[in-house]
């Protein structure tokens, strides 16, 4: 089996009936790693999908195979890629990584000047993120909208967030920021345009001297 062997795309209507599937196994991947996420509906979820803000993957046999959503905050300042699941008959073939691309590629699409963030005890989650240009932050750097930290009510970790005033957890924040990923863009840009200009500079005198060489000669 290989990555070929899916379909992911945006999810929408026709996928509805595979939510309340998705919120069990969003459940019991919590409890198998011992942490917690926020709850949501088979309503919710759905709701997502009707909306065009998810990314559903299939099997070529129809079989639901994974899932992950968009939620925003602060009035859409900061979008988060949430709900990241895999069907267990699935994993091991790169499913993870290829919907938080398509995900990550949505969101990106839909709010292009927002930040993207992220919290999770997932290495693997982390190393993902790192690819896609996802930043290690301090807790203040995220949206600092109640409901989205109403969310982590449901973790069991949550008492330790709070205790530390939400300035961390066993979480680690990652993020995603436009702006600054441009200005490293231009910053770079700039280094290899001074390069280039260097270099002819230098092209320019070598000509300048072996004219005067010839000439001499």
């Amino acid at each position: 089996m290989t990555i070929q062997d899916f379909d992911i795309i945006v999810a929408s209507a026709q996928h509805a009936d595979f939510a309340p599937i998705i919120c069990d196994e969003m459940a019991e991947s919590a409890k198998a790693r011992g942490t917690g996420i926020a709850q949501r509906s088979p309503e919710y979820v759905a709701n997502k999908m009707l909306e065009g803000k998810a990314v559903i993957a299939l099997h070529k046999d129809g079989t639901w195979a994974g899932f992950c959503y968009i939620e925003t905050w602060s009035h859409g300042d900061f979008v988060a890629n949430s709900g990241l699941i895999v069907n267990p008959v699935f994993r091991k073939v790169g499913l993870a990584k290829a919907i938080k691309e398509e995900i990550f590629k949505l969101s990106r699409k839909k709010y292009p000047k927002a930040k993207i963030f992220g919290l999770t005890t997932g290495l693997a989650v982390m190393k993902i993120n790192s690819d896609l240009g996802y930043e290690p932050v301090t807790y203040s750097e995220l949206t600092q909208d109640e409901e989205f930290w109403k969310g982590c009510r449901s973790c069991v970790n949550y008492d330790i967030l709070m205790s530390k005033n939400r300035k961390n957890c066993m979480c680690t924040a990652m993020l995603f920021d436009p702006e600054e990923i441009q200005k490293q863009y231009e910053e770079k840009m700039k280094k290899i345009t001074h390069k280039a200009t260097l270099l002819e500079r230098i092209e320019a005198a070598i000509k300048r001297r072996m004219e005067k060489f010839v000439s001499i000669t």
